[in-house]
């Protein structure tokens, strides 16, 4: 069995300021493992195209991509006190979110197969008209959207970066079709996420505290994921997956490990039963956890 794992050059060239956490560094670090000799035999590259409009306003009014778009064109400037728009970065937001569009594409094209979308800048904290939290679009919600544009009428977001996806529980909240799965270090930003934020019933929030055992995450996260498939069958599957939760990241204070990464993937995959299955990077700010995690999600994937 093979991966399809999709990236954009362009990818590499947003920056947000000297000493940013969200750096090129971070993408180079995840595309250098995943070029690994020993998961050549296990990955199939494709390299994506940027989004186009269609898919980007399923997902975000026209005038505020006009203003990104814009204020790019202009130089660049400070979006909120944590998210810079450089001069190169729109070239990065249509990039990252063609990769998404691009990697559930792959999934669905393989008949219940898998791919990962290595997109950056992330976007599980982009609202409809608002970047924040290092993200400008989201991509994992403009994902879900072309999915089910594609036929898959059902969608179930799991997102395991350590901050909550804000942007990702607004953009769905109000629609059944979509349920979230979102474990978080819970309080920490943005602040959001607490678990009776329920939606119309397809929110499934997982609050925890930083440094508890690994196995607590575990366990807790695949709950959710059970109590959200009771009754209901997705026809796809979209983790956001952010790294920052593995144990040594700067910006969070879980546990984990990659093995615990393989663990949810594999478990993912058989609560699928054969459909699609596609991950979206999100976070992950220590680059050699970051590649960690990266390979052992793309690993379980294959």
């Amino acid at each position: 069995m093979t991966t399809t794992v999709v990236w954009h050059p362009a990818c590499r060239k947003h920056y947000g300021g000297a000493g940013h956490p969200e750096r090129p560094q971070r993408i180079e670090a995840v595309l250098d493992v995943l070029h690994s000799p020993d998961l050549e035999a296990m990955i199939t590259w494709v390299e994506g195209s940027p989004a186009g409009r269609t898919a980007l306003e399923r997902v975000h009014p026209a005038a505020y991509l006009d203003r990104l778009e814009a204020m790019a064109a202009q130089g660049g400037g400070a979006l909120d006190p944590d998210t810079f728009l450089g001069p190169s970065s729109w070239e990065s937001v249509l990039a990252s979110a063609g990769v998404a569009v691009g990697a559930v594409e792959r999934g669905i094209a393989k008949g219940g197969g898998t791919a990962f979308g290595a997109t950056r800048p992330p976007g599980h904290q982009a609202l409809a008209t608002q970047a924040m939290g290092f993200c400008f679009v989201n991509n994992v919600v403009i994902a879900a959207r072309h999915a089910q544009a594609l036929g898959c009428a059902r969608v179930l977001i799991v997102d395991w970066d350590v901050h909550h996806g804000n942007g990702t529980q607004a953009l769905v909240e109000a629609d059944p079709t979509i349920r979230f799965v979102s474990m978080h270090q819970y309080p920490w930003y943005p602040g959001t996420g607490a678990a009776d934020e329920r939606g119309v019933g397809n929110v499934f929030n997982v609050p925890r505290p930083g440094g508890l055992p690994r196995a607590t995450y575990v366990r807790d996260l695949l709950a959710a994921v059970d109590s959200a498939l009771t009754g209901w069958s997705p026809d796809l599957l979209l983790v956001s997956a952010g790294f920052d939760s593995l144990a040594g990241d700067p910006l969070g204070e879980f546990t984990l490990e990659a093995e615990d990464i393989a663990h949810w993937t594999a478990v993912l995959r058989e609560r699928m039963r054969g459909r699609p299955v596609v991950g979206v990077l999100e976070g992950g700010y220590r680059l050699d956890r970051l590649a960690a995690g990266a390979s052992a999600h793309v690993r379980a994937l294959a």
